[in-house]
């Protein structure tokens, strides 16, 4: 069996599409077509059924992807780094949310830096759009705060994040906590609001967990960078929904103060999400395990 086929056949099964497999191969779709239809000649059984978008693998494609997938990727990587090859000598491409990857996925990978890995960043606000990413192979790693769906991503429970309402101490001084629990949405369209995007999506998380309604405030600054967030409530631009990690050290210094203490807060959580099969592939492995084992303790 023609390797060049396998190769061509597993793409199209992690990319879902043979227009999308043609990009990430560098081929032409009729080229992938041409592939893949010789390749189920050969096999006499289908492996993709086609749709009105993209192709569905059928039971005898998902068994020849499982088995074959592992060693082409093995293949690939003794090709590219050499029998001898070290893990650090690939570059891994790492998406994610800019504040996540900032302060927490690249101090975690440091030490493989100094093993000799490579490290490609792309920096994504919203889930989709990183997935859609490394679905499409221009990542090899995502951090995501969704899970993804189907088989041509796996994800594994990296964290949680705990979401604290926060303001600066002037307006907190201001504001009594039984009022915040009793009356949440109606202060909050009393006071300027710091968030990420016009929708409010921290605080409509926290306000529909804490309050069990909606906020029917706007944003006062909007700013796609939760560190700006921070920034701006610490010097009194409003009240901010902001991760517990990213706050923690402005709680403590008294920048920031918590205005309420819930007894269930808000959670969010996020994955570690890799195209399946690309675990094979050594540096992919080793940033993952990394990964995962820094996230035990945030």
């Amino acid at each position: 069996m023609d390797l060049g086929l396998l190769r061509t056949f597993v793409t199209v099964h992690r990319a879902g599409s043979f227009t999308r497999a043609a990009a990430l191969l560098g081929l032409s779709q009729p080229a992938v077509t041409s592939q893949i239809r010789t390749l189920e000649r050969q096999l006499g059984r289908p492996l993709f059924l086609r749709q009105a978008r993209g192709v569905t693998p059928t039971t005898v494609g998902d068994e020849l992807a499982h088995r074959a997938a592992p060693h082409l990727d093995a293949l690939v990587e003794i090709s590219e780094t050499g029998v001898h090859g070290r893990v650090g000598t690939r570059t891994l491409h790492l998406a994610g949310p800019p504040e996540f990857v900032a302060l927490r996925a690249l101090p975690a990978l440091a030490p493989l830096v100094a093993e000799g890995l490579t490290l490609r960043t792309s920096l994504f606000g919203a889930a989709e759009e990183c997935l859609d990413g490394l679905a499409a192979g221009r990542h090899d790693l995502a951090v995501a705060t969704a899970r993804p769906r189907g088989g041509l991503l796996t994800a594994r429970p990296l964290c949680d994040e705990e979401h604290v309402l926060v303001a600066a101490p002037r307006w907190a001084a201001r504001l009594a906590p039984e009022t915040l629990l009793s009356r949440g949405s109606v202060v909050l369209e009393q006071l300027p609001v710091v968030e990420v995007h016009e929708s409010l999506p921290f605080v409509t998380r926290y306000w529909a967990a804490v309050f069990e309604s909606k906020p029917a405030a706007t944003g006062t600054v909007v700013v796609p960078d939760l560190r700006a967030v921070l920034e701006s409530a610490a010097a009194g631009a409003g009240l901010a929904v902001l991760p517990r990690y990213l706050c923690e050290d402005a709680l403590r210094s008294g920048r920031l103060v918590a205005l309420l203490d819930p007894p269930v807060p808000p959670l969010r959580t996020y994955f570690l999400v890799v195209r399946t099969g690309t675990l094979a592939l050594a540096h992919i492995a080793r940033a993952h395990e990394v990964l995962l084992r820094a996230a035990a303790a945030w």
